[in-house]
């Protein structure tokens, strides 16, 4: 049952706060936990393989999920599995502030994950379907876009300000007021909404979207740290691979299929979450690494460090306010095309700098970067919801938000060992630096630095020295590489989006299993 005919404007406006307010959420959640890695491990102690799944435990769980809870949504009520979601989300978020022992936390971790992936494509699809008029969707789904896009700038900002007063958990705990707030609004303001024709979730599709989903995301991983040829990669890869072709042959016999897979045969949808995935593959690397950079190269603590970052994502919020404005002026394939043109352009820049670069030297490019990241995503998750009937909105979200992780994983994976490869091929050191130093010196600037500390004066100050520069070397590399494929990706992008109606007819989208003919729909320009 659907109660979204008597909706006002100022409870659609409302339901856009809360859903904002969530994308803010979990936003800050993924950035917030690089800072209290260090509070954390001094004070539970885990192994180096603990410390890596405490990192990736709540991402694996969010990503293999996200389908299956998208699918749920639209059939039990996307309000109710976001309220539920939220219950959860602090419940757990409890659990990790005070987790006495690594195991606990990692357990915790993924009960994060799992939460956050019945609340993130709820978000979405709610707006899908509380905001019916094409331009007040395109509007409302770039403040969720820049409120997304915010967050993780801010993550590093509210850890900093925490840990500066308080111990790691704290970073946790501020999820419980946030999530009480979406919990008491959210029951008053969100309409129900579900799809009235869907039948049951397919419980064999279900493990195979899992398994698929992280098998590929735990390979990309795995590759950027030991290479594409070992066994922690090549098996888990061929795993994921199987277990997503059988579950794409599946989805075309099934009459109500976790995920349409004809969609993909609709050029805006393919586009759109092919911009997306390439975009943040861009952005997710290039974050970490410039968080080395302010920290490590400059010597900036990580407070500083984060609020250098807020330009960027408040600029993001920008771009998403603006998309809806240029669509119509000059439709989705021209502003996606500009939003990639801007962050290659930026990344460009950021290819020049040294030792020594001023931080106003970054702040243009960022905030350029930051518009042109907003437009791109905005564009891109407006044209996937257009693409499908309201119906099937948490569906299509899910697809959207499982290609902006693996999107991310790729980035870390592909840029990191470019960055990585060019470290090393670049590195300097000193006559006689001892065995058992160069090994961690070479593996990358973080161990490269403690190991420097241990080293007697100019010794230790050569070193530390000859990291810093074979870094910002690698960093330009890194760069131009994240420049060209996203300025390549902006000329496929205007080709592939071209056409593309400003405004998807409904009547067109009540067959969703019936791909449009490439000029189908009246173009937009």
């Amino acid at each position: 049952m659907n109660d979204l005919s008597p909706i006002t404007s100022r409870r659609r406006w409302a339901t856009l706060a809360v859903a904002c307010l969530a994308a803010l959420l979990l936003s800050v959640d993924v950035t917030v936990l690089h800072l209290a890695l260090p509070q954390l491990v001094a004070d539970l102690r885990p192994s180096s393989t603990q410390i890596l799944w405490i990192g990736d435990a709540y991402g694996f769980a969010l990503a293999g999920l996200l389908i299956t809870m998208g699918n749920v949504g639209d059939r039990i009520g996307r309000k109710r599995l976001l309220l539920v979601g939220a219950v959860a989300f602090g419940a757990a978020s409890a659990v990790t502030a005070y987790a006495p022992t690594p195991e606990l936390l990692i357990a915790a971790r993924v009960l994060l994950g799992v939460a956050g992936a019945t609340i993130m494509p709820s978000t979405l699809s709610i707006i899908r379907n509380v905001f019916t008029d094409p331009k007040e969707r395109t509007t409302a789904v770039g403040l969720w876009s820049g409120m997304g896009a915010a967050g993780f700038a801010l993550g590093p900002v509210v850890g900093g300000l925490l840990l500066g007063r308080f111990w790691w958990g704290s970073v946790f705990l501020i999820n419980l007021p946030v999530m009480l707030l979406i919990l008491l609004v959210g029951l008053v303001v969100l309409p129900e909404s579900r799809n009235p024709a869907a039948g049951r979730v397919d419980l064999v599709s279900v493990p195979l979207s899992v398994i698929g989903v992280i098998g590929v995301i735990y390979a990309v991983k795995e590759a950027a740290v030991h290479g594409l040829v070992t066994g922690g990669v090549l098996v888990p890869g061929v795993v994921g691979i199987a277990a997503l072709a059988l579950f794409a042959r599946r989805q075309t016999r099934l009459a109500e299929p976790l995920i349409d897979v004809r969609l993909f045969g609709r050029r805006a949808f393919t586009a759109s979450v092919g911009a997306n995935l390439v975009a943040i593959f861009g952005m997710s690397a290039l974050s970490l690494i410039f968080a080395w950079y302010f920290q490590l190269v400059l010597g900036w603590s990580p407070l500083r460090a984060g609020l250098a970052g807020l330009p960027g994502g408040m600029s993001a919020a920008v771009g998403g306010v603006l998309a809806a404005g240029l669509i119509t002026r000059w439709g989705r394939a021209r502003v996606v095309a500009l939003g990639l043109a801007l962050a290659a352009a930026a990344f460009a820049c950021y290819s020049q700098i040294a030792l020594d670069t001023p931080y106003l030297y970054f702040l243009a490019p960022m905030i350029v970067c930051g518009v042109g990241i907003g437009l791109t995503f905005t564009v891109t998750n407006d044209t996937v919801l257009a693409s499908v009937p309201r119906e099937r909105a948490g569906a299509a979200a899910a697809i959207s938000e499982t290609s902006f992780e693996l999107g991310g994983a790729l980035g870390i994976a592909v840029l990191g060992s470019v960055l990585t490869g060019v470290y090393r091929g670049e590195l300097r050191l000193p006559a006689g630096l001892p065995g058992e130093v160069a090994v961690p010196v070479g593996e990358s600037l973080p161990t490269a630095l403690e190991a420097a500390a241990t080293l007697p004066g100019q010794l230790g100050e050569a070193v530390a020295e000859a990291a810093r520069t074979a870094f910002v070397t690698g960093v330009e590399v890194t760069a131009i590489t994240a420049a060209v494929t996203i300025a390549v990706l902006a000329a496929v992008s205007l080709v592939s989006l071209r056409g593309v109606p400003d405004v998807i007819p409904e009547e067109l989208l009540a067959e969703p299993h019936r791909s449009p003919a490439p000029g189908e729909g009246a173009p937009a320009s």
